[in-house]
């Protein structure tokens, strides 16, 4: 047996997220259909971490082990071939048993859009979160320093998990407007469940003034996730790389 490490991106749109789930069009059975055809038995795809209904992916890492000696070029044109058109596998490698997508991720960067114009382009409605209303971007690069670094994240974490340690690093955040577009980009040690997405909706309420930057401090000291903003929704959120040993956030 060897193990394939991929990397794949997904527009998550019309999935119920990335995890498999019963009667639910998702990534990860797409995936694991293509490679039981493939082996004509079941493969088990492992991944980086899960994404939920309507997130995107430009750099989601997997990794499965088979038995076939397929060069890795091939895997990506066989693999390509047979998955639906809103998943593409962008790269295939043979690796170590040793490496594993999930656990031996050491880092990852999201990054978030918004779209800022006064009426909403239809053709970025899975895109972007559609915002028609005035934003302070320097206000929230303001914010930022308070959040980057490491700190316990509880208020940025969405209460239904079960993840007890909620201490992360984060070690850069960006916000960029191009036009009508405003970008967030989040790199760290890892993420909460909703964490960038509450961050972002935190750094809003920023940006129209609902907040004081410096309130940011406040929030994490809280550990409460009632004090910190809204969650933005899912369809402006994109997984863009992860990052592990040798690999470091440009």
């Amino acid at each position: 047996m060897q193990r394939v490490k991929c990397i794949i991106s997904y527009d998550g749109s019309l999935f119920s997220g990335y995890q498999v789930q019963v009667d639910k069009r998702t990534v990860q059975s797409e995936l694991e259909k293509v490679l039981a055809v493939m082996h004509k038995r079941d493969v088990k795809v492992v991944a980086s971490g899960r994404t939920d209904a309507g997130v995107h992916a430009y750099g989601q890492v997997i990794h499965f082990d088979t038995n076939l000696q397929i060069p890795p070029a091939n895997w990506i044109k066989a693999m390509n071939a047979m998955l639906p058109d809103d998943i593409a596998v962008l790269s295939a490698e043979y690796v170590t048993d040793s490496f594993h997508a999930r656990f031996g991720a050491k880092g990852k960067q999201y990054r978030y859009v918004m779209d800022l114009g006064k009426i909403r382009n239809p053709l970025k409605r899975n895109y972007t979160y559609h915002y028609p209303y005035p934003i302070n971007v320097d206000k929230i690069k303001e914010a930022i320093p308070y959040v980057v670094g490491t700190h316990d994240f509880t208020s940025f974490s969405a209460v239904r998990t079960d993840v007890k340690d909620k201490v992360r690093t984060i070690y850069r955040i960006e916000c960029m407007l191009e036009g009508d577009e405003l970008t967030f980009i989040y790199e760290g040690s890892g993420f909460l469940y909703n964490m960038v997405r509450i961050l972002t909706g935190t750094f809003i309420d920023v940006g129209i003034g609902k907040r004081q930057p410096a309130e940011l401090k406040n929030i994490i000291d809280s550990r409460d996730r009632a004090a910190a903003g809204k969650t933005a929704p899912a369809q402006g959120l994109y997984l863009w790389e992860v990052y592990y040993d040798g690999q470091k956030p440009e």
